[in-house]
């Protein structure tokens, strides 16, 4: 079995680039040091931006949400960036 993780962040498109670089940062991290990590991807549309997150587990992905990557290195780099809070879904592989 395996999971997504889709976190939607509504960030102004001047602000995109330094966001990328939040996510570019955290992606290696986050594959290396995150049980069940299996994936990272960035989606850029109009309106806003997606990081999708694969995973073994849906408990992988809840245990990356309250991780400490996720809360203090992630959270607190993209702040500056977040026009409001973000869209967080966990998604379940049938």
């Amino acid at each position: 079995m395996s999971a997504y993780l889709e976190i939607t962040l509504k960030i102004a498109e001047a602000d995109r680039p330094s966001a990328g670089g939040v996510y570019a940062k955290y992606k290696q991290p986050f594959l290396d040091k995150i049980p069940g990590a299996k994936s990272k991807e960035l989606l850029i549309r109009e309106d806003d931006v997606q990081v999708l997150h694969g995973f073994d587990t849906v408990e992988s992905a809840k245990g990356y949400l309250s991780s400490a990557l996720f809360t203090v290195d992630v959270v607190e780099a993209l702040k500056p960036y977040l026009q409001a809070a973000p869209d967080v879904r966990i998604y379940q592989v049938a």
